[in-house]
């Protein structure tokens, strides 16, 4: 049996299918079923025009996905559970085909009587990761429709998957991401999921949520060495707000940032096109002129003081989430995250560090520290220091 659920645009497109199917199950190998697998990939892709098909298996947490790899949202899947999961499924692409080339043709002539006579807006899936127990969904958009457009659509799905409407769990650039999936401008993203750790007495860790971009010294052909690390803290804050969907616009480059600085009356014109450093204040005003973002300012006289700030920082990142830009007398830096014990006051900072100027190398990143835990000898104990701590819209 074949189950739908469909609205037509205006707003947007979501289906669901749902297959009962005769399946065979032959003692092939990995390679016979992976290719198999692929095979049916590249019918159904074909079919749907569609590079984005995903689907679970038996209603587990193991997912097919056009790369025809087997992946877990919540867990790797080794090669062996391909294996072992898959054989009972081979050969189910006929019957999967019919069904879902028909429920698309169904849904063509709808949307070709209901919209008398416009312009067809073409499908495009995007796949979401919920909060458990959800997993992941995938929700249909009209191509080419932005998601100021949507806002009506993604309020019915908020209230269809019961999710809070302070956070934008349906915007485009929300979207999830499997592992391996390329991301064209070269960044990388998240670096601090290679991380092990640290084991505190009694402590909890409260990180970054979400998908930022790893913005350092000399990337983009911008010779920044020795006075850019303010403005690539900013481009990593500023990459959290555009992949969480709060924002629309790129991540600014060092000439908009101080463009923007000018425009707001904080610079003289001269300001454009020079090497001269920027602090957390101008982060935040940044930030509000650039992406309407607010921002609190926490003040530390010493650097022996942030050991004793780990309250505070565990609640924002527990409340808000966002990456923390820290500045001041000397070098900035990006906050990810805190590990921190309420019993014993013990704490470590997650810091990325943007004065690094290698290439987009994950392993030397992490195995060198410029992602890395910190303790609080990591400051400067006798410089000051203003950390910009952003504050999340409450939109969806």
């Amino acid at each position: 049996m074949v189950y739908t659920d469909a609205t037509v645009p205006e707003n947007g497109i979501i289906w669901r299918v749902k297959g009962q199917l005769e399946l065979r199950c032959y003692p092939e190998s990995t390679d016979a079923i992976k290719k198999s697998i692929s095979q049916t990939f590249e019918t159904l892709r074909s079919q749907m025009k569609s590079e984005s098909l995903v689907f679970t298996v038996c209603d587990s947490s193991v997912v097919i996905w056009p790369n025809k790899d087997v992946y877990s949202p919540h867990g790797e899947v080794s090669s062996n559970t391909l294996c072992e999961e898959l054989q009972r499924w081979i050969n189910a692409c006929n019957h999967l085909l019919d069904a879902l080339t028909s429920q698309l043709s169904e849904m063509e002539k709808a949307a070709l009587q209901n919209m008398k006579g416009t312009t067809l807006l073409v499908p495009e899936p995007y796949h979401f990761l919920l909060p458990e127990p959800r997993g992941l969904v995938t929700i249909v958009y009209p191509a080419g429709v932005p998601d100021s457009q949507l806002e009506s659509h993604r309020k019915e799905l908020h209230g269809r998957f019961d999710l809070p409407e302070d956070r934008p769990y349906f915007r485009k650039p929300n979207a999830f991401r499997f592992p391996d999936q390329v991301h064209k401008d070269g960044y990388l993203r998240n670096p601090h999921q290679v991380l092990t750790h640290p084991s505190l007495d009694n402590g909890k860790l409260y990180l970054v949520q979400g998908v930022y971009s790893y913005h350092h010294y000399m990337q983009d052909r911008m010779e920044d060495n020795g006075w850019g690390c303010a403005y690539r803290s900013l481009q990593t804050v500023c990459s959290w707000f555009q992949q969480q969907g709060y924002a629309e616009r790129p991540v600014p480059s060092h000439r908009e940032i101080q463009q923007a600085l000018v425009d707001m009356g904080d610079k003289q014109a001269s300001f454009v096109g020079s090497r001269q450093w920027i602090g957390s204040i101008e982060v935040a005003a940044v930030l509000d002129q650039l992406l309407g973002i607010t921002s609190k300012i926490m003040f530390v006289s010493q650097g022996c003081e942030l050991a004793s700030k780990g309250r505070e920082l565990a609640n924002h990142f527990l409340t808000e989430g966002t990456p923390v830009m820290i500045g001041g007398g000397v070098l900035a830096h990006t906050i990810l995250g805190v590990a921190w014990s309420e019993t014993t006051g013990q704490i470590r900072y997650l810091i990325l560090d943007p004065h690094y100027t290698g290439a987009e190398d994950l392993q030397v990143i992490s195995d060198k520290g410029w992602c890395g835990w910190k303790g609080p000898d990591f400051w400067d104990q006798t410089a000051y220091y203003n950390l910009c701590l952003p504050q999340r819209p409450r939109i969806f």
